[in-house]
C-alpha cells in the first residue's frame, strides 16, 4: 500500500466519523425538542383540564342556585292548605309532578258501561264513577272524555282532571286529537251554562301550582290558555293566569281571530266580564289586528241586532264607549284612519260643517236637496253623505248593493263625500226694481229657468189635487190604530205605543200584514198587546211612518210622537214627494219642448234687436 493511499483511507475515515459525529448531535438536539414539545403539551392538557374543571364546578353551582330559586318561588307561589272550605275526594290522591318531559298522547275513544243508555259518558253516574277510579283506564281514553261538551262532564272537570294527572301524565302533555292540554280544557270548562267556572277554577290552580305553561297553544286553533278564558268569558281565571304567566302573554295575538289580542276576542264575542278583567290588569286597548282594527271596532254594531237582541245591544253600546275610554290620552288614535274619518261619528262630522239631517244643501256646486244620511257604508270606505235631490237627477233611492241607508223615490237619491256638499243660502229679495240688461250668453238658462219653475208649479198643483196616500215621513202624527210602514218595507197597524222593559226609550208595537215579525205582542214574557204569532214587531218611532194625508190639527196635537234624530245608517230622518207616474213625466217634457220650440225664435229676435 503506498502511502497516497494510507492518506485517502485515513482521510476517508475522519469524514465518516465527523459524519456520525454530526448525525449523533443532530439526534441529540432533536430528541431534546422533542422532550420539550410533550413538556408544553403535557402543561397544556393540564391546563385545560382545570380551565374544565372549573366551568363544570361553575354551571353546577349555578344549576344548584337556580334549582332552589325555582323551589323557593315554588313554595311562595304553592296555595296555602284548606281543610274546612274544600275537602278532597275520597277518590283523589295528592299529585307528584313526574320528572319527564312532556309528550301527545294518542287519540282513543270514550269508554262507556256496557248495556249504557247514553251516548255520552256521566261521571255522576256510578258505572261511570268505576270506569273513571279504574286504574286500567288510560290517559288517552280519558282526555276523549274532557273532549265531550255537555255539561255532565264539563261540570266534573276537576275530578277527571285530577284522575288524568295520577295516572302519570305530565301537566303540560298534549291530547293528540285536538294537540290542546289539560289547561286548555279546564279554561274552556269554565264556560257560563255548559261549565262550571268554580270547578274549572280549582283544576286551573293546581294546573298552575304543578308550572303548566300559559303560553302553550294548540296548533289547530292557535289558541292559548288565555285566549280560551277570554273567549268563554271566565274573568276569574284570567286572574290566575295573569298572576302567573310572562308579561308578553297578556297581548299575546291568535291568528283564528285576524292576529287580534285576548282584548280582540272577547270584544268580538260580547265578553263584557272579560273586557273589563284584561283591561284591570293592563291589557292594551290600541294594539290593531291584521285589519287595522283596535279592540273598540271588532265590538259588534248595535243597529245589526234584531229587536229581540235588545240586551245585547246594550251590552255592546258598553262595551265599545268602555274600551273607548280605556284608551290613553296620549294615543292619537284615528291617526291611522284619519284620511277616511271612519273614527269621527257622523253627527260630530256635520256639526263640524254646521248642517244636520234635514238641511238644505248643495251638491257640486250644481245640484240641490236634503240632507238625508251620513255616516259609514258598505260600498265604500270613509264618511259618505246622502242626499234627496230635487230632479231626478240621482242614481238610487237610497239603498246601495241590497242595503238601505234612507228612503227616497227613485233616481232622487244620490250619495257623495262630505266634502262635496254645501249648505244651501235661501235667496233673499232683491229691493232693485229694475232688471239689468242680459247678456245673450244667458238666453238659453232664461229659458231653461222657466221652464223649471214651469214645471214646479204644475208639481204643486198635481200635489194639492193627488187623491193618493201619502207617506208621513216625520212620524209626528202616528197613533194606535194606524196604518204604518216599519223600516221602509213592512206595512201593519200600530197596537202600542210607550216605554218597554225590554230597551229604554219609547217604542210602537205594530202587528204587520204579513207574518213577517218576531212574536205574538210579548217580548221576555211581557205582553204589551195581542196578535197572531209571528205577526207582531217592535220598532223605534224613527223607524215607523204613517200611511195617509196629514191630520186635522195636527200642528197642535200634545199627543204627538217625538221624532228622534239620529245619524245612522239604519236610522236616518226621511221625507218623501208625491211620485210622479212615467205619464206625467212625458206630458211636462212635451210641453217644455213645445213652448221653447214656440218662444225660442221670438226670444233670439228680440236679444238681436235690442
Amino acid at each position: 500500500m503506498t502511502k497516497e493511499e494510507n492518506m485517502q483511507e485515513q482521510e476517508k475515515e475522519r469524514q465518516d466519523h465527523e459524519e456520525q459525529e454530526e448525525a449523533r448531535v443532530q439526534r441529540e438536539e432533536d430528541e431534546e425538542l422533542t422532550e420539550e414539545e410533550e413538556d408544553e403539551e403535557e402543561e397544556e392538557y393540564e391546563l385545560e383540564e382545570e380551565r374544565t374543571e372549573v366551568e363544570n364546578e361553575e354551571e353546577q353551582e349555578e344549576e344548584r342556585e337556580e334549582r332552589e330559586e325555582q323551589e323557593e318561588q315554588e313554595e311562595e307561589e304553592a296555595p296555602p292548605a284548606e281543610p274546612a272550605a274544600e275537602p278532597v275526594p275520597e277518590n283523589q290522591s295528592p299529585v307528584q309532578e313526574p320528572a319527564r318531559r312532556a309528550m301527545v298522547h294518542p287519540s282513543a275513544q270514550a269508554p262507556l258501561p256496557k248495556d249504557y243508555a247514553f251516548t255520552f259518558f256521566d261521571p255522576n253516574d256510578p258505572a261511570c264513577q268505576e270506569i273513571l277510579a279504574d286504574p286500567r283506564t288510560s290517559i288517552p281514553e280519558l282526555f276523549a272524555i274532557v273532549r265531550q261538551w255537555v255539561p255532565q262532564v264539563q261540570h266534573k272537570i276537576d275530578v277527571i282532571g285530577n284522575e288524568i294527572l295520577k295516572r302519570g301524565c305530565h301537566v303540560n302533555d298534549r291530547d293528540g286529537l285536538t294537540d290542546m292540554t289539560l289547561l286548555h280544557y279546564s279554561c274552556k270548562a269554565g264556560a257560563h251554562g255548559v261549565g262550571d267556572p268554580a270547578a274549572a277554577l280549582r283544576l286551573t290552580s293546581q294546573l298552575m301550582s304543578l308550572g303548566a305553561d300559559v303560553s302553550l297553544r294548540s296548533r289547530w286553533t292557535n289558541m292559548n290558555a288565555l285566549h280560551y278564558a277570554a273567549y268563554f268569558d271566565v274573568p276569574e281565571l284570567i286572574r290566575v293566569l295573569l298572576k302567573a304567566a310572562r308579561p308578553r302573554v297578556l297581548n299575546s295575538t291568535c291568528s283564528d281571530f285576524h292576529y287580534g289580542t285576548a282584548l280582540h276576542i272577547a270584544a268580538s264575542n260580547l265578553c263584557l266580564s272579560a273586557v273589563k278583567c284584561l283591561l284591570e290588569h293592563g291589557a292594551n286597548p290600541t294594539v290593531r289586528n291584521d285589519k287595522g282594527q283596535v279592540p273598540a271596532e271588532v265590538v259588534p254594531d248595535p243597529m245589526d241586532m234584531s229587536l229581540d237582541k235588545a240586551e245585547a245591544a246594550m251590552v255592546a253600546k258598553d262595551m265599545k264607549q268602555l274600551l273607548l275610554d280605556a284608551v290613553p290620552l296620549s294615543c292619537n288614535l284615528p291617526k291611522a284612519t284619519l284620511p277616511n274619518y271612519d273614527n269621527i261619528p257622523g253627527n260630530l262630522m256635520l256639526a263640524a260643517l254646521g248642517l244636520k239631517l234635514g238641511d238644505r244643501v248643495v251638491l257640486d256646486d250644481l245640484k240641490t236637496g236634503t240632507l238625508r244620511f251620513c255616516g259609514t257604508t258598505e260600498f265604500a270606505s270613509g264618511q259618505w253623505v246622502g242626499v234627496e235631490l230635487d230632479e231626478p237627477e240621482g242614481k238610487n233611492d237610497g239603498s246601495v248593493g241590497g242595503v238601505r241607508y234612507f228612503i227616497c223615490p227613485p233616481k232622487l237619491g244620490i250619495f257623495a263625500p262630505v266634502s262635496k256638499i254645501s249648505k244651501a243660502v235661501d235667496p233673499t229679495p232683491s229691493s232693485v226694481t229694475s232688471t239689468p240688461r242680459t247678456p245673450r250668453m244667458d238666453l238659453a238658462s232664461r229659458l231653461a229657468g222657466r221652464t223649471k219653475k214651469e214645471k214646479k208649479e204644475k208639481e204643486k198643483a198635481q200635489k194639492k189635487k193627488a187623491s193618493v196616500a201619502s207617506l208621513d215621513p216625520e212620524g209626528t202624527n202616528v197613533e194606535v190604530g194606524d196604518q204604518v210602514l216599519v223600516a221602509g218595507q213592512k206595512l201593519g197597524i200600530v197596537r202600542f205605543y210607550g216605554k218597554t222593559d225590554f230597551a229604554p226609550g219609547f217604542w210602537f208595537g205594530v202587528e204587520l200584514d204579513q207574518p213577517t215579525g218576531k212574536h205574538d205582542g210579548s217580548v221576555f214574557g211581557v205582553r204589551y198587546f195581542s196578535c197572531l204569532p209571528k205577526y207582531g214587531v217592535f220598532a223605534p218611532p224613527s223607524r215607523v211612518q204613517r200611511i195617509g194625508g196629514l191630520k186635522e190639527g195636527s200642528q197642535n196635537d200634545g199627543s204627538m210622537v217625538k221624532k228622534v234624530h239620529q245619524v245612522s245608517m239604519s236610522q236616518p230622518k226621511r221625507n218623501f214627494h208625491t211620485m210622479r207616474s212615467p205619464k206625467d213625466l212625458t206630458s211636462e217634457s212635451s210641453i217644455s219642448r213645445l213652448l221653447f220650440c214656440c218662444w225660442f225664435p221670438w226670444m233670439l229676435r228680440a236679444e238681436m234687436q235690442s
